[in-house]
């Protein structure tokens, strides 16, 4: 009597879907941030003064919002190309071939499914030349009325016309 093993297909299948859900493409969209402030353990705190500078605003650049970033969902490439798998074996009548083409098809749609993106909002990056001659850049979420040659004051990071 000859026994048939199922081990080889499953197996397949689970690779196919794990290349699947390792393919991805990703594109790089600006995200406004927030200045980054580290700390080290045991340092003592320093707090640093209000700064107050004057200058003029030499750029505006806008970054409009969007889709940042899209993450491939593992688990779901998982289940749908074990589901496809299952399923093209079945249609199939257990030949390999529609057995790996049900899982790879399977891991495809599984990864879609549950698929997440981070929404990016838009943003202005205002360049700003100091009267001590160094160019700064803000990032903020609206301009007001700020225009190119206008006369600024930063302070502590909040740009003001002048």
């Amino acid at each position: 009597m000859r026994t048939s093993s199922r081990f080889a297909p499953v197996v397949s299948c689970v690779a196919v879907a794990a290349v699947l859900g390792a393919c991805t493409t990703t594109r790089t969209v600006y995200v406004p941030t927030a200045p980054v402030v580290a700390t080290v353990p045991a340092a003592p705190i320093v707090v640093m003064p209000t700064v107050l500078e004057y200058g003029r605003v030499t750029n505006i650049e806008y970054f409009p919002g969007g889709t940042a970033a899209t993450r491939i969902n593992i688990p779901g490439a998982l289940v749908g190309g074990v589901a496809g798998a299952v399923i093209g074996n079945a249609l199939g009548g257990g030949r390999d071939a529609t057995t790996v083409l049900g899982g790879a098809a399977g891991a495809a749609i599984g990864s879609q499914v549950g698929r997440t993106a981070t929404v990016v909002d838009p943003a202005y990056r205002v360049t700003i030349q100091t009267d001590s001659g160094v160019l700064r850049t803000y990032d903020v979420p609206a301009t007001g009325d700020l225009r190119i040659g206008d006369r600024v004051r930063v302070d502590s990071g909040v740009i003001y016309r002048s």
